[in-house]
This record gives C-alpha cells, structure tokens and sequence, in this order.
C-alpha cells in the first residue's frame, strides 16, 4: 500500500534499538517522512489509520547475500534481487563477490553499478570485493584496486585453502581500514558429511559434519588476528563450541564480530527429518544445544549481528537427492516474518534484541554509521501463503513453500528519522 499524505498511524508500536525505545505512539507521516511522534498539532485533511500491533521501526540491514546476475540470470536477476529485498524489509542489501564473473575486479563491479543505477531503486546496495583471483583462490586480487571502486568490504565468501595467504591479505588489509569476511570450515574435514554430526544424522542416515570442521579453522584464523590485528568479521559461526572461541577472543579484546544466519536460528538439525532439500545449507543446521548456544549469544554480545545469506536455486537444481543438493536457501522476503514470530513472539529475544541484531549492528560489523536513515512498517499479522506466484524471487528453494505465513511489510520510508 502508499500512505496517503498526511497520514496519522494510531497505536503502532514504535522500535528503536539504537534509542531503546518500544513504547506504543501515534506517528505523524507526510509525503513519506515521520514528522511527529504524538503530534499535538494534526493536519486538517489527515488520514487517520489505526495500526494496532503494526510495528515502525527501522529498516533491515543484510550483511551478505548472493546475486545470480552476472552468471545465473535463471536463478535470479537484478532486477527480481532488489524486489525481494524491498518486499521483505531490508534498505541495505551487501552482495557477495560470487558472480560469474566474480568480482575480484573493477570491471564487474562497475557493470552492477550501472545495472544499480538503471533499476533507480531506493535500497542501499554494496558491494564485497573478492579477496582472491577466479575460483582457485592462490592469489590476491589487487584490494586497494578495489578499494578505490568502493567495495564495502572484502570476502572470498568460502574457505581459504592455505593460511599463509591468509596471513599476508591481512597484512595488506589493515592500513585499507575496510572489513573482511571469513569464513570458518575446513572441507577436508567436512568430508562427504551434509548435516551436523550426531544423533539427528546417524537416525536419518545421513554423513555428518563435525563440530572441529569449524572450530579447527576457526581457531586458527583467531590465532591470526591476534598477532596481527587487523578487524575481521566472521560468517555463518553455527556451533556452540563455535561460540566459545569468539567469546574467548572478545574477551581478549580482539577486533572480531560474529554473526549467524537465520536459519540456523530458526532451526536444527531435527528438521531435516522431513529430507526436504531446502534445507541442506552450508554450514549446515547445528543440533538443538547449538541452535539455544546462537540465539543466548545474540543476547549476550557474542555474536553481532543475523545475516539473511539469500541463496536462489532452481527447482531442477534443488529437486536430487538431500545429499546431493547444492547448498542454500532463499530469504530475502521470507526472513522478517518468520524470525519475529519464532524469536520474538516465543520470547527468546526481546524485540529490541532482535531488531539490534538486523539493523545496527550489521552496521556496526561493516564500519558504516548506526544512524535509521529507513524505516519500515511492519504487520505481523497479515497472512499470506509463500508460493511462486506470490514472491518477487524468480527462486522459490525455501522449506515454507506452499505454507502460510504471517507478517508483511507494508511500506517502507527511505531518508528519513525520529524526530
């Protein structure tokens, strides 16, 4: 819907994690700007809407998601992209460099840039440069190159094979002043495995991941950060032992943050009961303790921020054998509704604790201000069945296919704040 202006939004519930505030107001729009909380002085000709359990708050930060264009237009364009993340709340959407073409160079990335400019969309959309050159990963791109084309940051957006090169991209990278991405598992200890090890995969028959395929590499990747310093960000952590080594180096005051995505928050390892595809992820769903360990961390500072990580697949691609599955879920649109009822609703975050954790201190992790500049409105209870015909994703791999589901946003109102 379009608010007409000047539009008075009674009763909604106002969020502001950054002001920690959630009290119940009257917010005055006009022409797509909040003008006044509790007015004391209304427009004549105002459109009175009663928005009792609506939510205004600010609008959702991704800190990384896949774009299919360049390279794989039949799982997702630009075009389909920018509207899912509209659809689904989110102004600032931060794409990984793991295009065909990758953009571990200037050239892709200007291209998206005009593609960007030619959708004249209200969103916010960065870049991340790639850290290594095409699909091998032996050697650096040129980062200041990419630097000066304004990457938000840099990520290989998979595992790095050998630690020196590590090493030495983080030498380079501290004086760039720019966040990197890491991602924490070793595929040699992965091995054949496509869930979490343990009880879930021996009763579903399936090869599991241990836990040390992300807490070995990961700990080793601390080791050095510690020596040399530079700020690093860490992926898809989704391991309560995970967890620990990240608390254990924020307590040593180095300069990591964390995050997890929302599947893993949403869900465990018993899901996979039902061998949908949809949720074979990479890493994949942690076992009930680790999925508790997540959600705790959230609450206590451990782990920053919750990443989307929207991954479009084809049916065809999606419709093989669990093991077989290529790994990823779509969520753009998907993900605000379902968290908020799931965390927030079940009262395992409070709703300013979640809406931290999507908002500002994705913010945060990436060195940008903390400052709403968006907002959304948001109602939780508007019911809608998620099927084909009814995302903006041209994907539909996602485990609520064919499910009702309930939260919308309405509207969203770029370039504007409290009063």
């Amino acid at each position: 819907m379009k608010l007409l202006s000047p539009t008075l939004l009674q009763k909604i519930r106002l969020l502001d994690p950054l002001r920690q505030i959630d009290q119940v107001v009257d917010v005055l729009i006009i022409e797509g700007k909040i003008a006044a909380i509790n007015p004391e002085n209304i427009p004549s000709q105002v459109t009175y809407l009663k928005a009792i359990n609506w939510l205004l708050a600010p609008a959702l930060v991704d800190l990384y998601s896949l774009s299919s264009e360049p390279g794989h237009q039949e799982r997702e364009t630009f075009s389909s992209l920018l509207k899912a993340a509209q659809a689904g709340g989110i102004a600032c959407l931060n794409l990984l460099p793991n295009t065909s073409p990758p953009l571990d160079n200037p050239a892709p990335i200007s291209m998206l840039s005009q593609r960007l400019i030619a959708e004249q969309t209200s969103l916010k959309v960065n870049f991340w440069g790639g850290v290594t050159l095409g699909l091998e990963g032996k050697q650096m791109s040129d980062l200041r190159e990419l630097a000066q084309v304004g990457v938000i940051g840099f990520t290989d957006n998979h595992p790095f094979k050998q630690l020196g090169l590590v090493r030495r991209v983080l030498e380079y990278l501290k004086p760039l002043g720019l966040p990197v991405a890491l991602t924490a598992l070793d595929h040699g200890l992965q091995g054949d495995g496509v869930m979490r090890e343990g009880l879930d995969a021996l009763r579903f028959g399936l090869a599991g991941v241990p836990v040390y395929a992300e807490t070995a590499p990961l700990a080793a990747l601390l080791a050095l950060v510690e020596e040399i310093r530079t700020p690093v960000h860490f992926m898809r952590i989704s391991t309560a032992k995970g967890l620990e080594l990240i608390a254990q180096a924020k307590e040593k005051g180095l300069p990591v943050t964390a995050s997890t995505t929302w599947m893993h928050l949403l869900l465990s390892s018993e899901a996979i009961a039902s061998y949908n595809t949809n949720l074979r992820i990479e890493p994949p769903l942690g076992n009930p303790g680790d999925r508790q360990a997540l959600i705790q961390s959230l609450r206590t500072g451990v782990l920053d921020a919750i990443a989307i990580d929207h991954s479009p697949y084809t049916y065809e691609e999606k419709t093989v054998s669990f093991a077989e599955a290529p790994p990823g879920v779509i969520g753009l649109e998907i993900a605000l509704s379902l968290m908020w009822h799931s965390l927030v609703e079940n009262e395992e975050l409070t709703a300013l604790e979640f809406w931290k954790a999507v908002t500002i201190n994705p913010l945060s992790c990436l060195g940008l201000s903390v400052q709403p500049k968006d907002w959304i409105l948001f109602n939780p209870n508007q019911v809608w069945k998620v099927e084909p015909s009814s995302l903006c994703s041209l994907s539909c791999n996602t485990p609520w296919l064919g499910q009702e589901i309930s939260g919308k946003v309405v509207e969203t109102l770029y370039n504007t704040s409290l009063p």
